[in-house]
């Protein structure tokens, strides 16, 4: 990486998110093409990286800073105010209307992505849509399950997972209450329960973990520790069957890396999922905050082998062919040089 970056996509939090994941495996296939680099916490070695110190101290040229949250495009403002030649850009995959503080921080961006059709209707100026794309090559059927599944630690049997940050808006109780009632018929499936908490969801999580040790059902049901976005591939992999019960979401990567690793999906049309899985093909939608709906799907899906079968075989190459990682990077690369050519 050269150490004067044209492109800066900075990522302040030091939890592992749903930006860090894009980060992780955006930034390394925009670099192939464009002098880009991250910078903060959380980030692993393979990512180009620009120490955040150094941000200040950067000679003064056109780049382009490329902010995904609140806080980035503010630092975006702060560092052009310190003499930082600065074109901002900010991604945007929020579905509800923003804050005014938001709005005044997306006023003073140069350029506006929107991550789907739905999250650019709720912006009150024009954005090119540009959906995430996910890494093939990472992200695609193992060649043995069974065998992933023991390195894993994982069952064998019917494997159904919802991955994700385990609080209210993600939908976590809905696929438990779901899988508590739908287990004790189905003695060879096993649910999958991964993510981390936040301390303010602290007691959520440990209600859900309550309830799925005092039922029937405890031992198959699993719940592990948040892996690192770098590391998801094999969680998906492992699976038949992927549920995502999200009740809010922004984009929402979840389905689509489940997808590319040959897993069933049954999601909620939060989100862009409904813009993400084809239903009957890949998968299928129900309403979200709908816990019969989501049952009853659960159950299809449980119960009919061949189509589940069916779905998980037909997701890699739908995403191979709508949502390749190289074409969101490619898009966003021509975006950055528009920017770039018009500031010289």
């Amino acid at each position: 990486m050269r150490p004067d970056p044209d492109v800066i996509a900075p990522s302040f939090k030091r939890r592992i998110s749903g930006v860090t994941s894009t980060l992780v495996r955006l930034v390394p296939t925009q670099a192939r093409d464009i002098a880009i680099a991250a910078c903060g916490p959380a980030l692993p070695p393979e990512v180009p990286r620009i120490p955040l110190h150094r941000l200040p101290f950067l000679p003064r040229r056109p780049r382009v800073w490329h902010a995904r949250r609140n806080v980035e495009m503010l630092g975006g403002l702060v560092l052009r105010a310190l003499g930082q030649d600065l074109r901002l850009l900010f991604t945007s995959a929020s579905q509800r209307r923003h804050t005014a503080y938001t709005r005044w921080l997306i006023g003073r961006m140069d350029r506006i992505v929107a991550t789907s059709d739905r999250s650019a209707a709720f912006l009150t100026r024009p954005a090119t849509v540009i959906r995430h794309g996910i890494d093939t090559d990472a992200f695609r059927p193992p060649p043995d399950r069974a065998a992933l599944r023991r390195e894993l630690g994982l069952p064998e049997g019917l494997l159904v997972g919802c991955y994700g940050r385990i609080r209210p808006s993600k939908g976590t109780d809905l696929f438990l209450d779901a899988m508590l009632d739908l287990l004790p018929d189905r003695p060879g499936a096993h649910a999958v329960v991964m993510g981390g908490t936040a301390p303010k969801f602290a007691r959520f999580a440990a209600d859900l973990r309550a309830r799925a040790a005092a039922s029937p059902v405890a031992d198959r049901i699993h719940f592990r520790p948040e892996a690192r976005p770098w590391e998801m591939a094999g969680w998906f992999g492992a699976l038949d069957l992927y549920v995502a019960p999200q009740r809010h979401e922004g984009f929402g990567l979840t389905p689509l890396e489940a997808m590319a690793c040959g897993a069933a999906v049954v999601a909620t049309d939060a989100g862009a999922f409904d813009e993400l899985v084809v239903p009957e093909r890949t998968g299928l939608i129900v309403p979200r905050g709908d816990a019969p709906a989501l049952k009853a799907a659960l159950s299809r899906a449980l119960d009919d082998a061949p189509a589940r079968v069916a779905w998980g075989a037909a997701g890699p190459a739908h995403v191979a062919e709508s949502f390749r990682l190289e074409d969101e990077a490619a898009a966003l690369n021509a975006i950055y040089r528009e920017m770039l050519a018009a500031a010289r």
